[in-house]
């Protein structure tokens, strides 16, 4: 009864366009109320905690971090430094694109911040110069994927405040797999400027070594904001929280004295923070609710006996999971996919044996494949929305395909060599 109750309700709730957190709050209080023998005070308790926890005051922390670099135009000083760097590398600046993400997802944390930010300023900047629409906005939205992975990852830090993982642990396991993608995308982008039709213009400007100089010295403030927040946390002199609070005010003054940062943008950006922080917080209350009621009744533990019965090894449990977070993942964007997910997901894979650390880099692998994946892959329609439509949702995910392909083949490679995720973490 207790199964019948949870995907009849959430199938009603969802399908109705109910708000994703009031779903699965009401979901939860329905199990709790008449499963769980009135238990209903354990799903308030549990809310409590989770809003007023410490280690949660990062999130809204590095969201407005986020939207302070977009407001000062610090993406753009950034790009226009790391151009002359790639423009006689096969395709060109294509590989802009890939870099400045991977820098940008290292003090943004948000996939849909880094892809607007970096294609409010690549994309107009490439189609002038003659670049093939539909890959500039594929680099794009694959690289803005990254800023769900490389640290400091809002899907990290939610993943490990919900279930009690160090995200500091969580932080160190997503360097080298962000590396590799980005440096897979990098692979990826050379060939295809080989083989096929021209997705780059004719240049045949000789390498200007002062000009690439020049624009890496342009951009030392975006490292010593990294350190920041980052170096503060892996050198243990701040918690994830603190280094959020250093990152913010880092990002203000860099914002002031480097970019183009107003009062009013400042306070634009504590307005968009706060509305975003808003909706997240709704998921996660709705979430807390529900984790409280499927974990009082057991229900991720007769999941797992009644897929134990099908005979399958944890490999092969692990793969019926993965399946089931690339269909969802068509129709949920990668923080409610994630929240949504984890309160049955989590335990299983834990009483499997799998770690934890690894998990969350796997699971959040999973939600990046969800953010190009349409109908509801949240990059495509931000990018689409500034390309003015000039490229189609359709074109888009086709130019992100080979991207998809490069995230789902990495979660391969880690489940094979964990040692890759879970190296780093265990210096920490």
């Amino acid at each position: 009864m207790s199964w019948v109750i949870l995907s009849t309700g959430l199938l009603t709730l969802l399908s109705s366009g109910a708000v994703l957190g009031a779903a699965l709050g009401l979901v939860g209080f329905i199990l709790l109320h008449f499963q769980g023998g009135g238990a209903t005070s354990l799903a308030i308790n549990s809310s409590w905690n989770l809003l007023t926890g410490f280690s949660l005051t990062a999130v809204p922390l590095f969201i407005f971090l986020g939207d302070i670099l977009l407001a000062s135009g610090v993406s753009t000083k950034v790009y226009n430094g790391l151009t002359p760097l790639f423009r006689r590398i096969p395709g060109k600046l294509l590989h802009t694109n890939i870099a400045v993400c991977t820098l940008f997802s290292a003090v943004s944390g948000s996939s849909s911040a880094t892809a607007a930010a970096i294609g409010s300023v690549g994309y107009p900047e490439l189609k002038k110069r003659g670049y093939s629409p539909s890959m500039v906005v594929g680099t794009l939205a694959a690289g803005g994927t990254l800023g769900l992975l490389i640290p400091p990852s809002l899907a990290l830090i939610i993943y490990g405040a919900t279930q009690n993982v160090s995200i500091g642990k969580l932080f160190l396991a997503g360097i080298i797999p962000g590396i590799m993608i980005s440096g897979a995308f990098f692979v990826w982008i050379m060939l295809r400027s080989r083989w096929g039709e021209a997705i780059t213009p004719e240049e045949d400007e000789p390498m200007d070594w002062g000009a690439v100089f020049r624009g890496l010295l342009q951009i030392w403030p975006l490292p010593v904001l990294i350190f920041f927040v980052l170096g503060t946390i892996y050198m243990g002199v701040a918690t994830p929280t603190e280094a959020a609070s250093l990152g913010v005010v880092a990002s203000i003054v860099m914002g002031f004295v480097w970019g183009n940062l107003t009062p009013g943008q400042l306070w634009s950006a504590f307005i968009n923070g706060t509305i975003m922080f808003s909706a997240i917080a709704m998921i996660m209350l709705g979430t807390a609710i529900l984790s409280q009621a499927v974990s009082l009744l057991g229900l991720p533990r007769e999941a797992v006996s009644a897929i134990a019965e099908l005979g399958l090894n944890r490999y092969g449990i692990l793969l019926l999971i993965v399946l089931v977070y690339l269909v969802l993942g068509c129709f949920f964007d990668g923080i409610s996919l994630l929240l949504m997910t984890l309160p049955i997901t989590f335990p299983m894979i834990t009483s499997l044996g799998f770690d934890p650390i690894w998990f969350g880099v796997i699971v959040t692998l999973l939600m990046e494949v969800g953010m190009i994946t349409p109908p509801v892959g949240l990059n495509l329609f931000v990018l689409t929305s500034i390309t003015h439509n000039e490229v189609k949702v359709t074109e888009a995910a086709w130019a992100s395909f080979p991207y998809w392909l490069i995230i789902l083949g990495a979660v391969l490679v880690y489940t094979l060599f964990p040692w890759l995720v879970t190296w780093l973490p265990s210096f920490y």
